[in-house]
């Protein structure tokens, strides 16, 4: 007990971990100190790829001096450790970027039921969003010629756009549309390399095909593909599913909420809804609030309805609906050991399988929604139907009724819980830096520029339970904070920013650096803006190439003062994250642990060779506050390169001076 500090900084979590202590109650830090990481397959160099295996290709260790260096080891097929790693490494990003497109495929699926008018309370709620994506997909706005041109009902636009975007998943040539998203610069790159994405699901199977036993041989070719796979992923799969989920269900805005285990109430039905699809939650959000289900909660002795989220399906409606969030990754058996979980509703990715045996020790229901993520063990399966989507979300709200008079365990409820300003989508930034008719990423490019910030870093990724949970992405968003860096978060290191106030306009006089300070007060933003799941981290890309079209700044996305790091990442997800943004022309930095250590020569290739090809990098970096340090060395070093690296006077632009930038970032933009 005396050590709790050293697994959570969350208070909230520590208080649960003493409940469950006092209650014989395992969690994952439990099995974490009884299991630790096997040494060779956490750097990457273990094969079981055939029956003849496994085979470990540890480094030997270094010679003392007149001893003779011991050759190193390779597997039984001859496969060297470089080629071992490689593979391994390409093949989380196979799965990671599987995650993505199979979950983006499910949303394409219901966008066009919605655009026939087949499902149960959904709708295009984004017009706007939608005409603007139909663009990108050569699917026309308007009908009729010359003086009769008129608006295209946005039912047939959404009809055309959905039969698209589903063409573009089991597409077997050419390139996926949103590569010409893209500064043009970049698209060179793609092109000269040979790794611009065909089709969503083409760059998996090829990719895991390459790295069967016997195939694939060369790392350098197998880190070829991997690019092309994870570049299917961000420039493909998550963007798509970024964008159907706006149209359909409203392009996040700057909304009010609260987050941490504080938002659960004793004397209401709580629901909390983890996993990483908001098909199913945007419903339930609805059903909640329902006068009939308001009702039927206080028929049983409850005041009310209590809904939160937890991991990304959190992020997707605290930022459209403003509904709270219980916690991150790591808080997932937390919230059951409060007692006062009526019902924790999940579908897919980051679910432990130990829910369904710490949901037996109390009286909460696990509800299961998803046939591709069924948990042995589990209360109630109830899968969801697009057809019938409303009345699957009132009946999991009943089941969550029904089973609030079965509460035995005591109620334990933590009192911390901070408030939260979240919702900030690329399209939200544009409007906030230049309003609706003169937004433009400009402004932000016109204080990096002058030295008001010192530029721009993504930091995203999970929770893990090897480190001190939030430790790693406080240390290093504070660091970058002090040193006028603005932070753009996603996922549960967004969350984390939430639990320690960082998602609060006032935040930035505390934390920032003089700079950033005054064009967060001077904009009324917060320091660190919440861009939603982790599948939205294409919402970045976006935003850093909207910051190349701008001007002043490059001409291609490795150009920008822009970084990225995953502190805390443990899935397979963040891998093909990372690729797809070092592909795309940025350094990347993970901590805790990197899967390629086990190869010096992969190691090597990851970093200074990827720069080289990409102008991106990767890097590992455990120590949070060196991590930091480099992230800064980096947006100092294209600041140089830009010269920029000296903070200049202010200048306040007419408006000639203005159209003459302007006129200039559209001549960038064309070369």
């Amino acid at each position: 007990m005396a050590d709790l500090e050293k697994l959570t900084m969350d208070e909230a979590a520590q208080a649960m971990l003493k409940k469950a202590a006092a209650e014989g109650i395992e969690t994952i830090w439990d099995r974490a100190e009884k299991m630790k990481p096997c040494p060779i397959g956490e750097e990457g160099a273990c094969c079981r790829l055939c029956a003849q295996g496994p085979c470990r290709v540890p480094k030997p260790k270094k010679a003392k001096e007149g001893e003779v260096q011991k050759k190193q080891a390779v597997g039984l097929c001859g496969a060297t450790p470089e080629t071992i790693v490689a593979r391994n490494f390409a093949r989380m990003i196979a799965a990671g970027t599987s995650a993505h497109n199979d979950h983006s495929r499910g949303v394409a699926l219901l966008f066009k039921e919605v655009a026939h008018g087949r499902t149960q309370g959904y709708a295009i709620k984004d017009v706007t969003k939608l005409r603007t994506v139909a663009r990108d997909w050569d699917v026309a706005i308007t009908v009729g010629e010359g003086d009769d041109v008129k608006p295209r009902p946005k039912e047939a636009i959404a009809q055309e756009l959905a039969d698209k975007v589903l063409l573009a998943f089991g597409q077997q040539s050419g390139e996926l549309p949103y590569v010409a998203r893209a500064p043009k610069k970049r698209q060179e790159i793609w092109r000269k390399e040979g790794i611009v994405p065909r089709g969503c699901d083409i760059e998996v199977v090829e990719l895991m095909h390459r790295t069967h036993m016997g195939v694939d041989q060369d790392y350098k070719n197998l880190m070829k593909q991997g690019a092309r796979c994870a570049l299917s992923d961000g420039w493909g799969g998550s963007m798509i599913s970024t964008d159907l989920q706006d149209i359909m269900f409203g392009c996040p805005v700057p909304t009010a909420s609260e987050i941490n285990l504080g938002v659960l109430k004793e004397d209401h039905v709580n629901i909390i809804i983890h996993g990483h699809e908001p098909l199913l939650p945007e419903m339930i959000t609805v059903a909640v609030q329902e006068p009939e289900m308001i009702q039927y909660a206080q028929s049983k002795g409850a005041k009310g309805i209590q809904l939160a989220g937890m991991c990304c399906s959190a992020n997707e409606i605290l930022m459209r609906h403003g509904v709270p969030v219980a916690g991150n990754y790591l808080h997932q058996e937390l919230a059951i050991i409060t007692g006062a979980l009526d019902a924790l509703v999940v579908d897919v990715q980051c679910i432990f399988q130990s829910l369904a045996n710490v949901a037996k020790c109390y009286h909460t229901k696990l509800i299961t929604t998803d046939p591709r993520a069924r948990i042995e063990g589990e209360s109630v399966y109830i899968p969801y139907d697009d057809h019938h989507a409303l009345d699957v979300a009132r009946k999991v709200v009943r089941e969550a009724i029904d089973n609030f008079p079965n509460r035995r365990a005591p109620v334990m409820i933590p009192a911390e819980s901070h408030p939260t300003i979240v919702g900030f989508s690329y399209e939200t930034i544009r409007y906030l830096l230049g309003g609706s008719i003169r937004g433009s990423y400009y402004t932000l490019n016109d204080n990096v520029i002058g030295g008001r910030i010192r530029g721009v870093a993504g930091v995203v990724g999970c929770n893990n339970c090897r480190t001190t949970q939030d430790s790693s992405h406080m240390t290093v968003i504070k660091e970058l904070l002090k040193n006028d860096v603005i932070v753009l978060s996603t996922g549960c290191a967004a969350m984390a920013a939430g639990k320690y106030g960082l998602l609060t306009p006032e935040s930035a006089v505390k934390y920032c650096g003089p700079g950033l300070a005054e064009i967060c007060e001077t904009v009324g933003i917060p320091p660190v803006l919440h861009m939603g799941a982790c599948v939205d981290n294409s919402r970045i890309l976006m935003a850093a190439t909207a910051c190349v079209k701008a001007g002043g700044l490059g001409t291609d996305i490795s150009d920008l003062p822009a970084v990225g790091c995953a502190p805390e990442w443990m899935s397979e997800k963040a891998i093909a994250i990372g690729q797809y943004f070092v592909s795309s022309g940025v350094y990347v930095v993970f901590g805790v642990t990197f899967p390629s250590t086990g190869s010096d020569i992969l190691t090597d290739y990851l970093g200074q060779g990827m720069d080289e090809i990409y102008g991106g990098r990767w890097d590992f970096e455990a120590d949070p506050e060196e991590m930091a340090k480099k992230l800064i060395a980096r947006i100092d070093q294209a600041r140089k390169k830009l010269g920029i690296d000296k903070a200049r006077e202010r200048v306040l632009y007419d408006m000639a001076m203005r159209r003459e930038l302007e006129e200039a970032a559209r001549a960038a933009e064309e070369v």
